[in-house]
């Protein structure tokens, strides 16, 4: 069966999105293949479409139970017969999936990299014929990953091992975790590389300078409330307080961080998964193992620790498709946090010269002059027109020429040999005779008071932009003293002018406009949809969006479709979704429905169903011959659904579908629907 039928009858969609047919094709022919899509593009169907068209066992390689136990369930949902072999599992779910693989019904099988270690693993595969390996959360192959693994390392002697093709996949990879992806995964061999676009339109994104920050999360939570979200925090601590800040505003809510005890993690991991609008403050340790694609927002309680880091983080914002918004705070203690994280790190100081430079592209994304979505994606080597879909496109920036003070700023820093931090730096700006000037004689350099017209705030947030713009980077072997780059060079000798921002010096901006997810008409439909859908997760001991995502949901508020024929157009409805949960959503939408028979909703929104109602109509009237007076006779509901799926035919293909008295009696009859008579 072909990938784009497999699409429409299995996962329920009428299209591919963009990028993922080539990829997909790619795959199913069997190449070695790389693909760097964004979060919430849809990676995972880009390997569960092609194990389905593909003959053989795919193998998938993925680095959290979590991650594995809800694909593995979401594919049972859609029909799709796959399981894992995980630490978690329960030994009759173990059980299950080795029968499956002894009867050689198992198409997708996931497991951790660790777990090829084990000795005997390599050959089970080989045993199982595993004619595809894909690999989830590539960049976990790279020490310039942000979550290195070990063991993701033999990964590439289990494709050498099976012969088998290798597809490969990763929503953030730079160019150096590119490198080492192909050199550990593909042998050094270039496979076939799919960079596709990292833009996600449908993310609001916002910045504000922190002002009072945990009243700005707690404003920002109560304009959505009863909405799915995620509050990152920057320590562990933090988590906590902010999570019972929010409780004492009514808000759903619970915390997550890695000191946690597992079986607590796995608790609040559940609690997210099936509860509408509970808000969870974590730390980073949250998030890469929920694949939920309904989280309406994601706010920074501090500043994430690199660009990369953030277009991950609020990636998991609005996977569905549907509006999903952002609030990053950040301010000079986040910053110091964040420098001194590189500075105690353990890596080489070319690494850290370059984890710094991230820092600041992430600085440059906060102090962003114009539309965000055009500096984030520039970072990632993408052109965009203005967005119109952030704070700053909402409400441009107050901007200022800034030529002079950042060249007083780097005269200073150049006549101090590059050997102070900012604080001293802005106090030879503003004349202040501290002990620390007078002891190295700064009182007499030409800059010395020269920088009066701003106060000491102003200095601060004129410094945090120039680093922002990667003028300057801290120096870990000068305890963080200011060393120029070659960017400030030309603006130091006059060569080149630059403008900085001025609002964000004062007080924090609002966060972002409240989108509402369908128009004021259908709001009340879709929180009855909601409501069925809780409570059919439930019953099930599920996750709610297994059942439905919220994107599905929206479609079926605003179409409002009245039969099974009409809701399998929506977006998300397979065969088997259709099959267990249309008539129940149908009922919320248009009340009692009719039943349908199973021969006829396996073509429910096709036009096969149509010839199928059309052929039955026929029968009626010839159920006692063309006279009425003849013994009656009827097909089978499966008859007709085969007639109905019937290419070109002829009186004598129809006789050996029908037989032949059913032939004679509605054969000449039948021809003439299927020909369109």
């Amino acid at each position: 069966m072909s990938a784009a039928t497999l699409l429409r009858d299995v996962f329920g969609f009428d299209a591919f999105r963009p990028g993922q047919e080539e990829i997909v094709e790619a795959v199913v022919r069997g190449q070695n293949t790389l693909a760097i899509m964004p979060t919430g593009g849809g990676k995972s169907l880009c390997f569960q479409l092609p194990a389905l068209v593909r003959e053989g066992i795919t193998v998938v390689i993925s680095p959290l139970i979590a991650l594995m136990r809800d694909q593995v369930r979401g594919l049972r949902e859609a029909g799709v017969e796959a399981g894992a072999l995980t630490s978690g599992n329960t030994q009759e779910e173990t059980d299950a999936v080795w029968a499956a693989l002894e009867a050689g019904t198992l198409k997708l099988l996931y497991m951790a990299p660790e777990r090829l270690a084990s000795g005997g693993t390599i050959q089970m595969l080989h045993r199982a014929g595993v004619s595809l390996i894909a690999v989830d959360e590539a960049h976990c192959v790279s020490q310039w990953g942000h979550d290195f693994r070990p063991d993701y390392l033999r990964i590439g002697e289990l494709r050498e091992a099976l012969d088998a093709p290798l597809a490969a996949f990763t929503a953030t990879a730079d160019a150096e975790t590119r490198e080492e992806i192909v050199q550990k995964l593909f042998a050094g061999q270039q496979p076939a590389t799919f960079l596709r676009g990292f833009d996600r339109p449908n993310i609001h994104l916002a910045f504000a300078v922190k002002d009072g920050p945990r009243n700005q999360i707690l404003n920002f939570a109560a304009a959505r409330k009863g909405q799915s979200g995620i509050v990152y925090c920057g320590t562990r601590a933090k988590t906590e307080t902010l999570s019972r800040a929010l409780a004492d505003a009514s808000h759903p809510t619970c915390h997550y961080h890695g000191g946690m005890e597992a079986e607590d993690r796995r608790v609040v991991e559940r609690r997210f998964q099936q509860e509408d609008g509970l808000i969870v403050c974590a730390t980073v340790a949250f998030g890469m193992g929920i694949d939920k694609p309904d989280i309406r927002w994601v706010a920074h309680a501090d500043l994430p620790k690199s660009i990369e880091a953030y277009y991950q983080e609020i990636g998991r914002a609005g996977r569905d498709g549907a509006p999903a918004e952002t609030l990053t705070l950040f301010g000079p203690d986040d910053i110091r946090f964040r420098r001194q994280q590189v500075d105690e790190g353990l890596a080489p100081p070319e690494r850290r010269a370059a984890d710094h430079g991230r820092l600041n592209a992430l600085l440059g994304l906060a102090e962003a002059l114009h539309c965000r979505r055009q500096t984030l994606l520039g970072y990632f080597g993408e052109e965009a027109t203005p967005c119109g879909n952030c704070d700053l496109c909402d409400k441009p920036a107050e901007i200022f020429d800034a030529t002079t003070p950042v060249r007083m700023a780097l005269s200073a820093a150049l006549r101090t040999d590059e050997w102070f931090g900012s604080g001293h730096l802005i106090d030879i700006l503003l004349g202040n005779l501290t002990d620390k000037i007078q002891q190295r004689g700064h009182d007499s350099l030409p800059t010395f008071g020269v920088g009066k017209e701003y106060d000491k705030r102003q200095w601060q947030a004129i410094f945090r932009q120039m680093m922002g713009h990667d003028l300057l980077r801290p120096d870990r072997d000068r305890h963080g003293a200011l060393r120029m780059t070659d960017h400030a060079r030309p603006i130091l000798r006059g060569e080149a002018t630059i403008e900085l921002r001025k609002d964000t010096i004062k007080a924090a901006k609002s966060g972002p406009k409240v989108r509402m997810l369908v128009n004021e008409e259908d709001a009340p439909l879709l929180s009855a949809l909601k409501a069925k859908r809780r409570y059919l997760a439930e019953q099930a001991n599920a996750p709610a969006y297994i059942i439905f995502n919220d994107r599905t949901l929206i479609e079926m508020a605003e179409r409002k479709p009245r039969t099974l024929d009409e809701m399998a157009q929506i977006g998300g409805v397979g065969a088997k979704k259709l099959e267990s949960y249309g008539k129940a959503f149908l009922e919320v939408i248009a009340g009692a429905v009719e039943d349908m028979h199973p021969a006829r909703r396996k073509l429910a929104g096709r036009s096969e169903g149509a010839v199928y109602d059309r052929l039955l109509e026929v029968q009626a009237n010839l159920m006692r011959g063309p006279h009425g007076v003849d013994k009656p006779m009827s097909c089978s509901a499966s008859v007709i659904a085969k007639v109905a799926n019937l290419r070109n035919p002829d009186i004598n293909h129809l006789t050996r579908v029908m037989g032949d008295k059913y032939a004679e009696r509605f054969g000449e009859a039948f021809l003439e629907v299927l020909e369109g008579g």
